[in-house]
């Protein structure tokens, strides 16, 4: 992808300029999530999408897997997933999770009475469908 290189550039000098941040008047960023993912695309492309999502109270997703890993961060409210063989995470606003690739799962909202609103950060082989449904 060609805008990857850029993209690296421009990280770079974003974070060489982070001793500056710590002055009045600058933004930094916060870490949220650190983790070395498996299952990452290879090859001489990668597309990179980022997109919300909106759950009703009780709202759910289909059942499903995706190829590669995908990273949630949570707006606003909570999220719970449902990962085959493993006991269900809940993340709450302001926390993320990365969802390992070719695992069976269903992410839900749990209130009765919130909605849940997140970010959904997902970097695949270029046309790849960001889910699999699942039985």
């Amino acid at each position: 992808m060609r805008a990857l290189p850029a993209l690296f550039a421009t990280l770079t000098v974003f974070t060489s300029s982070l001793a500056a941040a710590h002055e009045p008047g600058f933004a930094k960023p916060e870490p949220v999530l650190k983790q070395i993912a498996a299952g990452m695309p290879t090859g001489p492309q990668q597309e990179i999408r980022v997109m919300t999502a909106r759950f009703q109270p009780g709202d759910r997703t289909v059942t499903h897997t995706h190829r590669h890993p995908v990273t949630v961060y949570i707006l606003e409210g909570a999220f719970t997933l449902q990962l085959d063989g493993r006991e269900p995470v809940t993340i709450k606003a302001g926390e993320a999770m990365v969802e390992p690739p070719l695992t069976r799962m269903t992410g839900f909202n749990p209130s009765s009475v919130e909605q849940t609103r997140l970010v959904i950060f997902y970097v695949s082989t270029p046309d790849t469908p960001f889910l699999d449904m699942t039985q």
